[in-house]
């Protein structure tokens, strides 16, 4: 099952999704700011996208901006940072069994459908 990590008022995000409806296959639709992954799935999700933790933080958000620029943090910090404040996640993320993509930009969805 394709999953998607979406954020509505984001227009990245929206973009993604459409490309999941134009692709006419099941997917589920989780809407982190309302549901908000564990540590450890954002953990796994991290290792699925082979990326750092702070290669998925929005780095020009605010909270970030105030509370953890210019700070050392471990890679737990971070993804402790982003369960806390889930607008620090980066969208849309897609999830294709064992693969995984940030939708930026958007054609990058189609590297997994």
């Amino acid at each position: 099952m394709i999953k998607i990590y979406h954020n509505n008022r984001c227009s990245k995000s929206r973009c993604g999704l459409q490309i999941l409806e134009e692709s006419g296959k099941e997917f589920q639709i989780i809407k982190y700011l309302e549901n908000v992954p564990s540590h450890q799935e954002l953990k796994e999700i991290i290792g699925l996208l082979g990326i750092k933790p702070i290669d998925l933080v929005r780095k020009n958000e605010a909270v970030w901006k105030s509370e953890f620029k210019n700070k050392d943090l471990t890679d737990s910090q971070i993804i402790k940072a982003m369960v806390e404040n889930p607008k620090l996640i980066e969208r849309p993320i897609i999830i294709h069994g064992d693969k995984a993509v940030i939708g930026r930009p958007p054609e990058a969805i189609s590297e997994i459908l």
